[in-house]
């Protein structure tokens, strides 16, 4: 699309004029820096605000816009009080009293996937849920590139969504986070999924209605609705004036897993696409994750082929069931991205029988940690509990799976290798946000993988 497009957008779906706008970007983050790059070349005024004194990407964004007011320490709620629009990135909870305030006041917000809905118009498939977006979202790109595709792959995911944008693109394939989605008002996919439901970010909602109200936005207009029919809070969002595709490894439904003689086959309809044992990605739950990206790929008209070769060949994300090492006939998994209790239930149930030493624990973000408990009693032989809530932890197993508080990483990798024998599955699946002790999630799967790979 054309500026002059863009803008007639802009200005019909949120009075963004660019004569009289004056958008407050709220956060200087990687999204709040890709905010300002786009409304520079729509040549719109905005200042950028961050309550700390030195966001990290601070001298990035002076060194290319040197005559951008921006102002950090704090939330000056006078700078909130000048603007028409403010675009808060995901960061920055949208209950901060000075937002709040000034949406009060008539002030207009918007998010970078509204930006990016009114910017492209080529199909946008949306993915979000609890558990498995990322993974779901980089296959479905892996699928569109073997297709010969030209495709933008990110969003909450790697590249901010803004910087997707470009004329050559021929699909857009983001992967949205609640916290985009309840900002988010003009995302019209053409075809979203929820692919399930946990309790996570419970930080930040007031409950979990709250929580599944968000995801259930990523559904919002009239493109099809793909649903995961083994999840009960996805199976109430579905709407019965929508077009409907459902996945399931259980029930009936459209993507479905097809018992036969020659094993068991990824199916549509009973028709057979894939042996399960063909596919390069592990665990019960991936195979979930497939079903719902072949579904997704068929609404946007991928070849089987190209699917299927994609299926073969896509080994995963790191930190996401990532084979690390097998040492003495004991096999280490790193799935740190599994920060929440779903991520590590479904880790836990992708593998057969009761030998997984389990390394979990970290900041629970108020997660209820006893429903952990089932997964637990059925495939842990010992837990090892590191990190903020490791008391939480043990407290809701309940001296039913025995447990070894090892505080530390490192101190979980040294005594799993003590303890562990021929067979087992030592497997940090932690169930719990990483910044209690480190950056991120990926800072925690590298040390788990430098502290096993030193075991050799």
């Amino acid at each position: 699309m054309n500026k002059d497009a863009i803008l007639s957008r802009l200005r019909s779906q949120f009075s963004l004029d660019r004569a009289t706008a004056k958008v407050l970007v709220v956060g200087l983050g990687k999204t709040g820096v890709s905010v300002a790059y786009y409304l520079r070349q729509l040549e719109i005024e905005f200042a950028v605000v961050d309550s700390r004194d030195k966001p990290a990407l601070n001298d990035e964004l002076l060194d290319k816009m040197l005559d951008v007011p921006v102002f950090t320490g704090g939330f000056d709620s006078s700078l909130f009080k000048l603007a028409t629009h403010v675009v808060v990135s995901p960061g920055v909870s949208m209950q901060e009293p000075v937002i709040q305030q000034a949406l009060s006041q008539g002030v207009i917000a918007l998010s970078d996937i509204d930006l990016l809905a009114c910017s492209v118009n080529k199909p946008i498939v949306a993915i979000t849920g609890s558990n498995g977006k990322s993974t779901v979202t980089t296959l479905l790109g892996e699928m569109a590139k073997a297709d010969g595709v030209k495709v933008a792959v990110g969003g909450n995911l790697g590249v901010p969504a803004l910087n997707l944008i470009g004329e050559e693109v021929e699909l857009y394939i983001l992967e949205l986070s609640s916290f985009q989605l309840e900002r988010t008002t003009q995302l019209n996919a053409t075809v979203a999924t929820v692919l399930n439901i946990s309790e996570d970010h419970l930080d930040r909602y007031t409950g979990m209605d709250d929580y599944i109200k968000q995801k259930k936005n990523v559904f919002a207009g009239d493109g099809v609705m793909v649903i995961n029919a083994d999840d009960a809070d996805v199976l109430k969002m579905q709407d019965a004036t929508r077009e409907l595709l459902t996945f399931s490894l259980d029930h009936s439904a459209d993507y479905h897993i097809k018992q036969t003689e020659k094993g068991r086959f990824l199916a549509c309809k009973d028709q057979e696409i894939l042996a399960v044992n063909e596919l390069a990605i592990l665990g019960r739950h991936n195979q979930a994750n497939a079903l719902a990206a072949l579904a997704l790929g068929k609404v946007v008209n991928l070849s089987e082929p190209g699917m299927c070769h994609a299926l073969k060949h896509y080994k995963g994300l790191k930190h996401r069931m990532q084979f690390v090492a097998d040492i003495k006939g004991v096999r280490w998994v790193n799935d740190s991205k599994a920060t929440n209790i779903g991520a590590c239930t479904a880790a836990l149930q992708g593998f057969d029988g009761k030998k997984i030493i389990l390394i979990a624990g970290g900041d629970a973000k108020g997660a209820n940690m006893s429903e952990l408990l089932p997964s637990l009693v059925e495939k842990v032989q010992t837990l090892l509990v590191i990190g903020k809530d490791a008391e939480l932890i043990k407290q809701a197993v309940k001296g039913l799976v025995p447990v070894i508080e090892v505080g530390t990483l490192k101190k979980a990798v040294k005594t799993a290798k003590k303890i562990a024998e021929v067979g087992n599955i030592v497997l940090l699946s932690p169930a719990c946000a990483s910044i209690d002790q480190f950056e991120n999630y990926k800072e925690r799967g590298k040390l788990f993988s430098s502290e096993v790979e030193a075991l050799m």
